[in-house]
């Protein structure tokens, strides 16, 4: 569903991303693993067009995407949910999903705010709260939320896990898990190994901006010196 070949990205002078390679196939959650500042972030920018890259090439469902501003490649079906939340805290939780809804394509899952009450039961008991009431878990919930409003057939989750209780990063782990039940595709970008492995099929390593490391997530369960390289704090 996701072909990234050799991406260079920069900010400014900087250059940020070096050859960055990855793939994600149709109904896989993949997680894109590195300390802070490893340049994961900036990977999920440059395939959502806000940072795009000088060179390299970006696919999705088989459309080059390299070059295509942001909204372009929302309306192909990918959905972006930033590390930051960036809710509307003086809107309530319903008016915050209003914000992202697009009619679903074709024939597949067609997300509602039923179905993502029942996805999100915290969201349904604060429906009518301001988004600038909610908890750090229940924002982060309320943002996963918008984007499925906008019915994607991908989603890239930006450190999903940071900041929030262990308790809801459980909870978390659980709605990944369901959302790739529905045939949802996702790309995690996280910090956190053991949330990693409560729900990827596969993980990618980065470094400096260079991709260090690719295999299965029990692949890297047996490699304990590549994840005290890359991964130990």
């Amino acid at each position: 569903m996701l072909e990234v070949s050799e991406i260079n990205s920069f900010y400014g002078g900087a250059h940020i991303l070096h050859d960055v390679s990855l793939k994600v196939a149709a109904g896989e959650v993949v997680a894109l693993l590195g300390r802070n500042g490893a340049g994961k972030t900036t990977t999920m920018k440059s395939i959502n067009g806000l940072v795009r890259p000088k060179s390299g090439r970006v696919e999705f469902t088989g459309t080059e995407t390299t070059s295509l501003p942001p909204y372009r490649i929302c309306r192909l079906g990918v959905g972006y949910v930033p590390e930051e939340r960036r809710i509307f805290s003086d809107l309530t939780v319903v008016e915050n999903m209003e914000v992202g809804r697009r009619q679903a394509s074709g024939s597949g899952h067609a997300w509602t705010f039923d179905n993502l009450f029942e996805l999100f039961p915290n969201l349904a008991e604060r429906r009518t709260n301001l988004g600038g009431q909610l908890s750090g878990g229940e924002q982060q919930m309320l943002t996963i939320a918008r984007t499925l409003m906008g019915n994607p057939k991908m989603i890239l989750l930006d450190e999903p896990s940071e900041g929030i209780a262990p308790v809801i990063v459980e909870k978390m782990a659980e709605t990944i898990i369901e959302l790739k039940n529905t045939g949802l595709t996702v790309l995690i970008s996280e910090q956190n190994l053991h949330f990693a492995k409560l729900v990827s099929d596969r993980a990618y390593i980065i470094e400096s901006g260079e991709m260090r490391y690719e295999g299965t997530i029990a692949d890297l369960e047996g490699t304990p010196e590549v994840r005290e390289k890359y991964l130990a704090v």
